[in-house]
Parts: C-alpha cells; sequence; structure tokens
C-alpha cells in the first residue's frame, strides 16, 4: 500500500483494489457504451478570464497608445503583453461572499474544479475562482520553467491583488496535491491578508517525500501521446487517474493538448514490400498502386490530432523537494482555521498525527477515492467544506438546501 502512496504527488495512481468509487459517473447499464467525448468548461463556471499581473522583475507596465488607427493599438497592446507580463486563466462563479481559491495538482488544470465548484456553489453563499497555476492549463508567463514554491505562492497574491485591490474580499484558499503545498506557503508567507481558512486535500509531507524517488518510473510508465482527447480521457478513466466519469470530460483537456506539428507518415512503412511476388509486369502498376496507397494513409495520418501532455512534470524534478519539504510544519502554524482532507488515515505522517491529536486542525477521510479526491467524490468534498465553513461561520448555507 505504501508503494502505492507514492505515487500520488503529481499524478493519480492506477486503481486501488475495489474499483471505481460506489455512486461515481462510472456505473453504466449493461451494454451501454460509455461517453468520453469532452465537456465545456461553462457547463460548471459561470465565466472565464485572463487575469494580468505585472512582469517578474515586479515593475509597473505603462502602454502609450499611438492614435494612428484601432488596429495598430490592438497589435502593440498584445505584442508587449505577451514578453512582459504574466496572464493568469481564471474560472469563475457568484459574485458575493467569501472566495474560494482553488489551486490544482502538479500536471492537472483548474477545470479539475469544474464538478466541484457546481455543487459547492449550489451548497453555500460563496464566491469561486479556480486558477490555472503558472506553466500549467492556458495560463502564460514569462518564466514557465519556475515553479519553485516560493514563485508560485507570490503568483497567488498577485492575481488576489489584480482581482481585488488592496481591500480583497475573504479568501479560504483550497488546494489539491501540489497546489495544496503551494496554498500552505501562500498562507504562511502572508500573500492574501484576508484569508479565512486553509483547506489542504490528500497531501502530507511525510509521504510525498518517500514518493518522489519513485516518481520519475511512474511518469515514464504514462503514455506519451494520445490520439484524440476522448482516447485521453478514456485513459484517465481505465486508468484510475480519475474515477469519475463526468470530471474526467471536462478536466482533462486542461492535461493534454494538441502536438503542434503533425506525426510522420506511417502510411509508407506499411506498403514496403507489397506485390513483390507479382509478375515482373506487373510490377510497374503495383508501384503506383503503392505510392497512392501510402500518400492517402499520410494524408489520413496528418488530419488525426494528435494530443500530448501540457506540462512535463519529469522535468520539474528540481522543484519537487522545495514543495513537501516541512510542509507539515508550516501547516500546523498556520494561523487560521484548517481542514485535511485524506483519501486514507495511513497518509498522516509523525507531526500531523501529534498535530491532529492536539486538535489543531480538522481532518476527515474520504475512503475508496484515488488521489484526485475533489474529482472523484467531488459531492463529498464539497459538504465536507460547507460544513467546515459554516461550523466557522465564514458563510452560511444557500436558502433551501438540506444538509
Amino acid at each position: 500500500m505504501e508503494k502505492q502512496l507514492h505515487l500520488n504527488l503529481l499524478a493519480s495512481r492506477p486503481p486501488m483494489a475495489g474499483g471505481f468509487q460506489s455512486g461515481s459517473k462510472m456505473k453504466m447499464g449493461p451494454g451501454r457504451k460509455r461517453d468520453f467525448s469532452p465537456l465545456p468548461w461553462s457547463q460548471y463556471f459561470e465565466t472565464m478570464e485572463d487575469v494580468v499581473v505585472e512582469n517578474e522583475n515586479g515593475k509597473d507596465i505603462s502602454l502609450t497608445a499611438v492614435p494612428v488607427s484601432s488596429a495598430y493599438f490592438i497589435i502593440l497592446s498584445i505584442s508587449i503583453s505577451l514578453t512582459t507580463v504574466n496572464i493568469f486563466r481564471i474560472y469563475c462563479s457568484g459574485s458575493h461572499g467569501p472566495v474560494l481559491l482553488l489551486l490544482h495538482g502538479g500536471g492537472h488544470s483548474a477545470l479539475s474544479w469544474a464538478v466541484f465548484t457546481a455543487i459547492i456553489y449550489s451548497r453555500i453563499n460563496c464566491r469561486v475562482v479556480a486558477m490555472d497555476l503558472r506553466a500549467h492549463g492556458d495560463t502564460k508567463v514569462k518564466n514557465p520553467e519556475d515553479l519553485s514554491a516560493d514563485t508560485m505562492a507570490k503568483d497567488i497574491g498577485k492575481v488576489v491583488e489584480a482581482l481585488y485591490g488592496d481591500n480583497p474580499p475573504p479568501v479560504m484558499l483550497i488546494g489539491h496535491s501540489m497546489g495544496g503545498a503551494i496554498a500552505v506557503h501562500t498562507a504562511t508567507a502572508n500573500h492574501i491578508p484576508s484569508l479565512l481558512g486553509l483547506c489542504v486535500i490528500d497531501v502530507v509531507e511525510g509521504t510525498a517525500m518517500d514518493a518522489l524517488n519513485s516518481m520519475q518510473n511512474f511518469l515514464r510508465s504514462r503514455p506519451k501521446t494520445f490520439k484524440s482527447l476522448e482516447n485521453a480521457i478514456e485513459w484517465s478513466v481505465k486508468s484510475g487517474q480519475i474515477r469519475n466519469i463526468e470530471s474526467a470530460r471536462v478536466s482533462m483537456g486542461g492535461q493534454v493538448k494538441k502536438c503542434e506539428e503533425s506525426t510522420s507518415s506511417s502510411g509508407v512503412s506499411n506498403s514496403i514490400g507489397e506485390g513483390i511476388i507479382e509478375e515482373e509486369e506487373d510490377e510497374e502498376a503495383e508501384e503506383e498502386s503503392s505510392k497512392k496507397r501510402a500518400k492517402e494513409d499520410d494524408q489520413e495520418t496528418k488530419k488525426e490530432s494528435i494530443f500530448t501532455w501540457r506540462v512535463e512534470l519529469s522535468k520539474t524534478e528540481k522543484y519537487w523537494e522545495g514543495w513537501f519539504k516541512g510542509l507539515s510544519a508550516l501547516f500546523l502554524t498556520t494561523p487560521v482555521p484548517k481542514l485535511l482532507l485524506l483519501a486514507g488515515v495511513d497518509r498522516l505522517d509523525k507531526d500531523l498525527t501529534i498535530g491532529q491529536m492536539q486538535g489543531k486542525f480538522q481532518m476527515q477521510v474520504l475512503p475508496q477515492c484515488g488521489h484526485a479526491v475533489h474529482e472523484d467524490a467531488p459531492e463529498k468534498v464539497a459538504d465536507a467544506l460547507a460544513t467546515f465553513m459554516v461550523r466557522h461561520k465564514f458563510t452560511e448555507f444557500k436558502e433551501g438546501y438540506l444538509c
């Protein structure tokens, strides 16, 4: 079991014994084919926005428009934006109440929170902001190679400032896996002065640090490409990375992207050697037919949309230890109410076990889930978070909701 746990930090593990979670979207009628077609973000969030923040040197950027023509101004502003500012993609719902700021795990995107967002928004009065972290999803930054905990934590603070100015509303910070570690670093560095509370989902220092040695082997075991987005969704469900098919259909689009170049033709190699037993007088005609088939295969191959991972997680290894080392102590000393949601009680390390016994944080175990707890069991996670926030008087249940 511990060996399986070690594969859960940056990407989710293969299925555990017992199969898919009871009550998940995977249950289908006999003989019915599963639908792996992608679902749109707009089915779960109200708006999608790009938040522009200052460049990494911390300098303010001012643009002077020359009134030559409107087209000239547009081209100028886009050119400067792409080279000197960071643009963070966010998905939002709600306009009042505390902000639930959602941070995804390594290799995932804000869309991993889609199903959860629709559920939590129906439970309590709140605003939801799910963001693509740097180098993930559709966020574009000047230095995407820098995934240090310090840089990513500063990103969170800058996005909050860009959204709300110097007087932000109360914020509940919620993070899964790598996002949970970044949430802790953000909270302890006080990048969000209006922080209400902290929720960390399925990341613990002890098991995280132990897992790092085997992470590269796990990443190498994943498929490098998929022939379509539907194929990627199907793999994510059948491999157990995401056990809720609805969540997989909306979130996998944030994990993979179309390859920039078409694949080389495989048709030529398939036709080599065909016709070698023909009569000599037929060789010329057969060669022409073979070339025609190769050309058709080549055209068909180029029509296929090959998908690959958006993030090469193996290249982020130098930052892994910085995300997780000392995480338990930081979590315990964060001076706000804290909630820890785990897929299994065996995740707890010594410091957290002692802290939990001392009542320093609230913990809830959600069994029969994989590592992507908020995707596998979005209703259970929403219920746990809603109860936690109402108990601490951060918000109220929505009128008509029966808890």
